[in-house]
């Protein structure tokens, strides 16, 4: 039977041609891809271009293309939390791995590589202010990839089961699912000394979520200190942050390598936050372009 068209309400596509929510156009996305929560960010590293062949702007979702030291790379700001992730994930791989015209998969699949460089609080003591966390596994808090078929496939099941064990897991929240980065970008990326690898946990929010109280009590208060003390297999969860898992889950289930590496802006273990992030985070970026 031949494959039929993704329909126009599944996949809209904009009167340009260019992907809905992102208005990039096919032909203008490069196959490796930076990808920013913050949209004033997107400055910072297409000004280190050598060159910039096209921009786009909707909404948070802020992009530009160019080179750098012959590298082709598209970097795109998200916005904050997996919500967003799910529909720059999707439109990503459209834009390289579907025909817009006949709205079919094209024949040959296209792997995208996609780093995510962001900011992040610390859940270890040892784990200070003003270093760089690269996320070799994710632990989604968020429950997306759990909407997607052939999500156990691609996660850690026994890395979940213990964790819901050890945290006595509440069965009203959504069940938290692990992915792992792409092994040959943590190879990439990992040779600096400013480098620690851990165990990522993406949460839905960014009080209550990551156990932070302002005026709403949690409803378990002891959630960080469990968090804290959990290991698997010599492994621990090292920070927070908002985006990571969807990140990991969806490029498995498509069929892209990612990885993310992120400055550790608070310690939440010792009260501590950078006096001043901003350097640090463009020394990520130079860290970054020199080795996506």
């Amino acid at each position: 039977m031949a494959q039929q068209p993704i329909a126009d309400s599944e996949l809209i596509i904009n009167p340009d041609g260019s992907a809905f929510h992102l208005h990039i156009l096919p032909g203008n996305l490069a196959h490796k891809v930076i990808l920013v929560g913050d949209p004033g960010r997107v400055a910072l590293i297409k000004n280190r271009f050598d060159n910039i062949e096209s921009e786009a702007s909707n909404r948070e979702f802020i992009s530009a293309t160019g080179t750098y030291r012959g590298k082709r790379i598209t970097v795109l700001s998200t916005g904050i939390g997996t919500d967003n992730i799910d529909i720059v994930m999707t439109e990503l791989d459209a834009l390289v791995n579907i025909d817009f015209k006949t709205r079919l998969p094209l024949p040959k699949h296209t792997t995208l590589e996609i780093v995510r460089i962001g900011t992040s609080g610390s859940l270890q003591v040892d784990l200070d202010v003003d270093t760089w966390l690269l996320s070799e596994a994710a632990i989604g808090f968020d429950g997306l990839l759990n909407f997607y078929a052939g999500r156990d496939g691609v996660a850690d099941l026994a890395f979940e089961e213990a964790f819901k064990l050890h945290t006595n897991w509440n069965k009203q929240l959504t069940q938290p699912y692990v992915v792992d980065a792409d092994n040959a970008l943590i190879d990439r990326l990992k040779n600096d000394p400013r480098i620690n690898i851990g165990t990522t946990i993406s949460a839905p929010g960014f009080y209550g979520p990551q156990g932070r109280v302002v005026r709403l009590p949690l409803a378990d208060p002891f959630i960080n200190e469990k968090i804290t003390a959990f290991r698997y297999e010599q492994r621990r969860i090292t920070n927070y942050e908002m985006e990571c898992s969807a990140i990991y889950g969806l490029s498995l289930l498509l069929g892209h390598k990612a990885a993310t590496v992120c400055a550790i802006i608070a310690n939440r273990l010792a009260g501590k936050y950078t006096k001043d992030y901003k350097p640090v985070i463009e020394n990520l970026i130079e860290h970054v372009l020199n080795n996506i």
